[in-house]
Formats: structure tokens, sequence, C-alpha cells
């Protein structure tokens, strides 16, 4: 179920929230607002795919909607205070509720679908970068989201561009945010932020232990970007084809930081 793809770089790309596959029973469950799939984080595997750099790939094509693989699996929350959705959400990024009346998922529901689509992905994605890091000695995850540019029940006003998140600079060390941070600030056509709304799902914090030489950051790019934000949510190749080499500089300097031992 877990796609993997395994590449030779020191850097493991994760893909938690591409999937638009939604199992029978959950999918029967759903309202017409669930059923849309509007939360998706719409074609972020083809905009960093082929991107020439021998990448790690974990991706699962489960949908967001039937567990959210980036929610711890005590399902706490990532942003104490503020409106968000949790480990199997109730409601879309709108806050309307996304099943039908009475079908909403039980705490045994829960813990089904944990041990059946978020377990697995994340065994896939602790093993890869355990696998990166004996090669490498150093292993990053780079995490890769995105969502429409306005959502006024999650944040106000208009997202940036580029929103890099490693928890308040805890989940990897200073010469890796610094990398990333400067390649997003001299996209002189793109807005960029550190640690904003977006400061690192679970994944970030929970794999982020740079004491064990496994740094994690995770990149939420707004959709405007390179898409239409409203469905039937089309890839704009113009706009696309105008990030992707920023995303590759992206990496490729992550790259460069491990090979020549620039870790601090």
């Amino acid at each position: 179920m877990i796609e993997i793809t395994q590449g030779n770089s020191p850097i493991v790309l994760g893909l938690p929230h591409t999937g638009t596959d939604v199992p029978g029973d959950i999918w029967d469950g759903l309202n017409e607002r669930g059923r849309a799939l509007a939360d998706t984080d719409w074609h972020i595997d083809r905009l960093y795919k082929d991107l020439g750099l021998d990448l790690t790939r974990v991706r699962t094509p489960i949908h967001r909607y039937a567990i959210d693989v980036n929610r711890g699996p005590e399902d706490a929350s990532l942003y104490p205070g503020q409106n968000t959705t949790g480990l199997c959400p109730l409601t879309d990024f709108d806050g309307i509720p996304i099943y039908r009346s009475g079908a909403e998922p039980d705490a045994a529901e829960v813990a089904r679908r944990k041990t059946l689509y978020h377990a697995p992905y994340h065994t896939a994605l602790s093993t890869e970068l355990q696998r990166v890091r004996e090669k490498h000695g150093v292993a990053i995850l780079y995490d890769c989201h995105s969502i429409r540019s306005v959502v006024p029940y999650l944040f106000e006003d208009t997202l940036p561009d580029f929103n890099i998140g490693t928890n308040g600079s805890t989940s990897c060390a200073r010469s890796v945010e610094r990398a990333v941070h400067m390649r997003c600030r001299v996209a002189s056509e793109y807005t960029c932020v550190l640690n904003g709304r977006f400061k690192g799902g679970w994944t970030t914090r929970h794999y982020g232990q740079p004491v064990e030489n496994i740094y994690a950051i995770q990149m939420e790019l707004a959709q405007s970007t390179y898409m239409e934000e409203r469905a039937p949510w089309t890839y704009r190749p113009d706009k696309a084809e105008r990030l992707r080499p920023i995303l590759y500089r992206i990496l490729s300097d992550l790259i460069e930081l491990i090979h020549e031992r620039q870790l601090r």
C-alpha cells in the first residue's frame, strides 16, 4: 500500500497528503462535502517528481480524511488554541463537517485506521530514514505539503508562498534551516516565512532529532504557486515550471551541505 521509491541521496521526501484513495467503508460515511476531498495536497507528488536528485520518496495513497498520517497517534493538538483538524478529521479546512450525521468514526474505528493506514506509513518512513542515515551518516526528512493560500478557518489573510517549519528551529541543524530559508528568500517572485502559521507537523517534530543525525523540515507551499485553488484543482504547468527549479535548488543545497559536512 505504501509507495516507496528508494534513492541514493541523503534526502527522504515525505508525501503524507497527496493520496486520494478512500476505502469504501469510510467513503460510505462521508457526506457530499467530504467526498469532494478538497483538502488534498493536490499534485505535490507531481511537483517534486523527476527533479534529478536521486531522492527517496515515501507516499501513502490514503486520503487524509480517512486518517491524517501527519498527526500523532495520540491526536494531541499541534497548535493549541488555534483551529486545526485531527487524526481522523471530522471537518474540512473550512470547519464544515465531512461525515453524514451519525457516521463519524468512534474510538474503535480510529484505532482500526491507525493500525491499517497510519502505522504502515510511519514504519516505511522510519525504515527509509534509517537506511539513508546508515549510508550517509545523516538523513534529512523533507516533508512535502501544500494548502490553499486563503483558508480563514485556519489562518488570517493570505498565506506566504513558502512556509518553512522546523518546530522553532529544533528539528534540524541551523545550517539546514538557514539554507532552505535563504533559497526561498532570494526567490524574489515569491514570499516566504520561517516557523509562521505552520511550524511543522507531527512528522517533522517526531523525526527531527539532530542529536541522532536525522533532520526534518516541513515545506508548506501555497497552492497558488502551481495550480488553480478551486475545483477541479487544475495543475498549472506554466506556474509549476517556474517553481520547480527553486525546489531543485533547495534540495540540491541540502545535499551539498551534507556532502561538505557543513551541518551545524
